[in-house]
């Protein structure tokens, strides 16, 4: 079994108009070299340039990459040849011969992605454009080790084969699960949860297939994932935060996900509640998160399955209406210092939550920070994030493509006011 860590690799990895509006201002770059030891390094960013951004031209990849137009003309024709991309018709309306668009072949290879939580366990197959192709989800409360291994078993080769995917062009496995799965002490843990701090967790995707395994926080991976295919592909700067059995964060600046020294940055359900009515000391987690809201729910008689299902009993839409302001009061606080010391292009949510629910929360926390504007220098955007329910299984399945195919960090995206691009330190 062969592994690779993403927590340490850094592998590679308001409202919605308001964000669209934002991003047009400052329109990314990918930058290359033409620095014949980066050959390497500068078909990683084409090809990702053609992945995000595609249909392009050859013309559009040597604006966008600053590479010379024999250096892309080579490099695409690299990337035909070896069938990560293919042709999708011309370009109209110009003179003369209309330039040819490039775009990434979907069935090149596929990934698998598994997200392991606290509430749940989440399967997903996605091809090289990031499209699900199969999903397999368990509700399950604080499922064990054995539990992960026995679904991942049972379903995977059912996946591949509804699909029609040779298991030759999977290029990898990514999990997605939070830090100190087992340590955490969230209301309901079992004793026996513990297991997960002593887990090998390559050791639980041995079988049936022999794929390397690519280990993320789940936070980091939902915003990787969110960088490679929602929002993150017109903002280079966002704070993602995830809404799961607890509450998490990912911080992408100028298209690199940031960990921190000790690969936790983003810890956004440990900081402390600042609202009058929570315990002192109360993690902010205890309310904003999914448990958090199945405890005012139950009080009220209702379950959080009721919201996943899409219940509109007005008690119930009370009890979320409530949740809904008091997490965003919650949040507020810690906006701020997000605001002040990081100054993101935007704030995305996301999380299980039912898109309605997210959007509700989105809006309540945009109104309460625009309210608190004239006392911050910036304030983001706050809108749903474009991956929201499956966004870390989906973005840990985007792993072994960063990996294997796509750039490494730090060489990405570029502004028109950043200057000319970087040459980096070597071929990636």
């Amino acid at each position: 079994m062969r592994h690779s860590n993403g927590r340490n690799e850094q592998d590679d990895a308001g409202n919605r108009h308001t964000i669209a509006s934002r991003a047009s201002e400052t329109q990314p770059r990918l930058s290359g070299t033409n620095l014949e030891r980066a050959a390497d390094h500068n078909q990683r960013i084409t090809l990702h340039a053609i992945r995000v951004l595609g249909p392009l031209t050859r013309f559009d990849l040597a604006h966008i990459t600053g590479l010379t137009g024999p250096a892309i003309a080579n490099i695409t024709k690299r990337l035909l040849q070896d069938g990560l991309i293919e042709e999708a018709g011309q370009r109209r309306g110009g003179r003369g011969q209309p330039p040819t668009k490039l775009i990434v072949k979907r069935d090149a290879c596929y990934s698998i992605g598994v997200n392991i939580d606290r509430d749940h366990i989440t399967i997903v197959l996605v091809d090289f454009s990031g499209e699900t192709l199969a999903r397999v989800s368990e509700e399950v409360d604080f499922a064990l080790p054995d539990q992960v291994r026995a679904l991942y078993r049972k379903s995977i080769r059912n996946m591949l084969r509804r699909t029609n995917v040779e298991v030759s062009k999977v290029v990898g496995l990514g999990v997605a699960m939070p830090d100190d799965l087992g340590r955490v002490d969230l209301p309901g843990r079992p004793e026996a949860y513990a297991a997960w701090e002593n887990i090998n967790i390559p050791a639980l995707f041995e079988q049936p297939l022999d794929l390397p395994v690519f280990v993320e926080n789940d936070a980091a991976a939902a915003a990787m994932g969110e960088m490679q295919l929602g929002h993150g592909q017109s903002n280079n700067s966002f704070f993602y935060i995830l809404i799961s059995s607890g509450l998490g964060g990912g911080l992408v600046i100028d298209g690199t996900y940031i960990r921190g020294a000790d690969g936790r940055s983003g810890e956004l359900g440990f900081m402390r509640s600042p609202h009058h009515d929570a315990t002192p000391g109360e993690q902010i987690q205890t309310l904003v998160s999914l448990s958090g809201l199945s405890r005012s729910l139950e009080r009220e008689g209702y379950a959080l399955a009721d919201v996943i299902r899409g219940a509109s009993e007005p008690g119930l839409l009370a009890c979320l209406a409530d949740w809904t302001e008091r997490a965003a009061q919650q949040l507020t606080v810690p906006l701020d210092a997000i605001n002040c010391l990081i100054n993101p292009a935007a704030i995305l949510l996301g999380g299980r939550l039912p898109t309605a629910q997210l959007d509700a929360l989105a809006a309540r926390i945009a109104a309460l920070m625009q309210a608190r504007a004239p006392l911050l220098p910036a304030v983001a955007p706050v809108a749903r994030a474009a991956l929201s329910e499956d966004a870390p299984a989906v973005g840990a399945a985007i792993l072994p493509f960063s990996h294997f195919l796509l750039p490494k960090p730090g060489a990405l995206w570029k502004t028109s006011g950043q200057g000319e691009a970087r040459d980096p330190v070597g071929p990636a």
